[in-house]
């Protein structure tokens, strides 16, 4: 007897995956229009978190969050494990057996004498969970989250080194392995130490390639041709081992030959402290970098396109009054193949805003960050703003305190009303909601809602109700010995959400 035949539907996301299983009915004689796919939650989630810091002072903490998501799977976890070179059937790497990873990082020793114990817990969905570790020997982690846990799981690795390299302030979203990452806004130039960490979450190596772009184009750098990252293992690669040459503003290229990893560049600083530069958003003939710190001191904008034309940009300035174009900075032309960068200065002024990229001209996909400094003299701090995607469905925020949070809204292409909500504290306090509006072409830094009877962090999430699309990010501040310590985190979608195609059985396939 005959048996229907099911075809094999993957669909993924950068953070999760679900799959189903389904025949797809054909369309029917009367040309009828398919029913729209389904948006559910997603079942699994998975997020890398690179290994904070080479400092034997630095304080890290970990939180995490997942939102409560209607129609979510009942049950599951998270947790975050080691990237201790570890492969699923416990045997190690060739790293771990030597000790060595041959590039001046921690490599398979990632893992360290910490490797089995957990860095936090999640409990339920709705509540945070933190943990804290200190030292110079923390590793890279890969995190997952199944069943209830998945949906728009997030977590935030935050830093704090009081002094040395890169003190200050220093935070990142762990995020989801891919094949491609662009990272303008890297340094080798004298005074910075930049890694870029690659994390492999898989049971099989990695191959990665990184390429190096200047201010004349592309740098030789053959020693960041085929690298190969371990099994379930992490590897800082110091970027000025791959070079001679020392240049201010760069731009990274991490393609992946085989496999995935998770990428990020921790950039330092000797004297203006340093943070994690996160990957920008896929390249686009059109960008916002959203949330500048009113009181930033120096704004330094860095592009590059990759194709075969020059880009001419028009640069403007979402304000809380609306879209203003900065003075001297009307334009960008960004030369194929190179990275170029301009001061922008104290653009915003005292006020809120965010950088919006338009094409000038022709439309030409470019990458594109900000670094962003607070302070002055031997008090200054660096932070930076990648491109980022917009809210979409649903964005969210981990590690939020009633004081030196900031939510950077805006609304470049319409006005639009945003749901922002706070969840339950970690260790205490009940959810609380406010509804914003956006004008069109500002950026707003809210009045974030604090939970009733706040103790611990708590998380934020970020929900478009209406209008054009919304682009946010928040921003962490602590000032230290007078400096003013800040990092910056955006706010893309958290992916908790997939589409899924309609689908039914159809008998009439196997006759075909």
């Amino acid at each position: 007897m005959n048996r229907t035949t099911l075809s094999l539907i993957a669909g993924t996301t950068a953070l999760a995956a679900v799959t189903a299983f389904a025949a797809f009915d054909p369309p029917s004689a009367s040309g009828a229009a398919p029913e729209a796919a389904a948006r559910l939650p997603v079942e699994r989630t998975s997020l890398l978190c690179p290994a904070p810091s080479a400092s034997d002072i630095a304080d890290t903490s970990y939180t995490s969050f997942t939102p409560v998501t209607k129609g979510a799977a009942s049950g599951g976890k998270a947790q975050l494990q080691a990237a201790d070179g570890q492969s699923a059937d416990g045997a190690g790497s060739q790293k771990d057996k030597d000790g060595k990873d041959g590039k001046g990082g921690k490599g398979g020793e990632a893992g360290g004498k910490k490797a089995g114990r957990p860095v936090l817990t999640p409990k339920a969905p709705g509540t945070p969970a933190t943990g804290d570790t200190s030292g110079g020997e923390e590793p890279a982690l890969i995190g997952t989250a199944d069943g209830g846990f998945a949906p728009g799981w997030t977590v935030q690795q935050t830093t704090e080194v009081a002094a040395g390299t890169g003190r200050g302030l220093q935070g990142v979203n762990c995020t989801g392995a891919d094949t491609e990452f662009w990272f303008p806004g890297a340094a080798t130039a004298a005074g910075r130490t930049d890694y870029v960490h690659l994390t492999n979450p898989d049971d099989s190596a990695a191959v990665v390639d990184i390429e190096l772009y200047g201010k004349n184009g592309a740098i030789k750098a053959p020693l960041g041709e085929n690298l190969t990252v371990d099994p379930h293992a992490s590897d800082p690669i110091l970027l000025s081992t791959l070079t001679d040459e020392r240049q201010q503003d760069l731009t990274v290229h991490v393609s992946v030959r085989s496999g995935r990893v998770g990428a990020a560049v921790q950039a330092l600083d000797d004297k203006a402290g340093g943070d994690w530069l996160a990957a920008a958003a896929d390249p686009s003939d059109s960008l916002v970098l959203p949330g500048i710190p009113k009181d930033a001191t120096d704004v330094r904008l860095i592009a590059f396109t990759h194709g075969d034309d020059d880009a001419d940009l028009k640069v403007r300035l979402a304000s809380p009054a609306g879209l203003i174009t900065p003075a001297g900075s009307e334009t960008l032309h960004v030369k194929s193949g190179m990275t170029t960068a301009v001061d922008l200065g104290d653009v915003t002024r005292g006020e809120a805003g965010s950088l919006v990229l338009t094409p000038a001209d022709q439309a030409v996909p470019v990458v594109a960050a900000l670094q962003v400094v607070r302070g002055k003299g031997d008090k200054k701090e660096t932070a930076f703003i990648p491109a980022t995607a917009a809210v979409g469905a649903r964005a969210t925020s981990a590690d939020n305190s009633a004081k030196g949070t900031t939510l950077a809204l805006t609304a470049p292409g319409g006005t639009a009303t945003v749901k922002v909500t706070a969840s339950a504290g970690s260790e205490g306090g009940s959810p609380v909601t406010k509804t914003y509006t956006v004008r069109s072409g500002t950026t707003q830094n809210v009045d974030a809602p604090v939970p009733t009877g706040l103790k611990g962090t708590y998380a934020l999430t970020v929900e478009p109700v209406s209008g054009g699309p919304v682009y946010a990010s928040r921003t962490l501040a602590a000032t230290e010995d007078g400096v003013p310590a800040f990092t910056v985190q955006t706010l893309p979608d958290d992916h908790g959400m997939v589409a899924v195609p309609q689908t039914e059985e159809d008998l009439a396939i196997l006759q075909k």
